[in-house]
């Protein structure tokens, strides 16, 4: 190879591997395109800790499920989710827009809710994760925690028996 190509050849390595570099940081890239992959956030698995619920501001909701007036206290899910890092004090930006909380239940059931929606500067929506209704605690037909969302127009995401809560990426 002669003298003038090494240094060429040298030249052109070091600028493919910064290119690689920058592709593999796509926030840093600044040529990145919206067609370009989006950002992937970790999955958070959000804990039913008693303690931790207790701690956080008390809310009662009232709401109408299968013909009973149902009147019920708890947390808000927002308010959990904030206190436990999966979701953002702030108003929601970019990736954390693509984010949805699931909930799960002993029998299998499950319902999700972006995180948009519960974003007080978004949807605002109300969802409240309670431990009690009409007065007492929730039995082992509902319980331990029951999520209810008074404003929507049926209680199809209103699900008992919770046994996760986790804040994934949209698929």
């Amino acid at each position: 190879m002669s003298p003038i190509r090494l240094p060429l050849a040298i030249a052109c390595l070091l600028i493919g591997a910064q290119s690689t570099a920058v592709a593999a940081e796509p926030d840093k890239n600044p040529h990145a395109h919206a067609s370009d992959p989006p950002q992937r956030m970790a999955p958070i698995d959000v804990a039913l800790d008693a303690a931790k619920i207790a701690g956080l501001p008390r809310v009662v909701a009232t709401g109408n499920a299968h013909g009973k007036t149902l009147s019920c206290e708890g947390v808000s899910l927002a308010a959990l989710l904030r206190a436990s890092g999966a979701m953002p004090e702030e108003p929601l930006r970019g990736p954390q827009l693509a984010r949805m909380v699931v909930v799960s239940a002993r029998d299998g059931y499950r319902v999700a809710y972006s995180l948009a929606e519960l974003d007080a500067s978004l949807g605002a929506r109300e969802v409240v994760l309670t431990d009690r209704c009409d007065g007492a605690a929730l039995g082992a037909d509902d319980g331990p925690w029951r999520l209810i969302a008074p404003g929507e127009s049926r209680p199809a995401r209103w699900i008992r028996q919770i046994e996760s809560i986790r804040v994934i990426d949209a698929p």
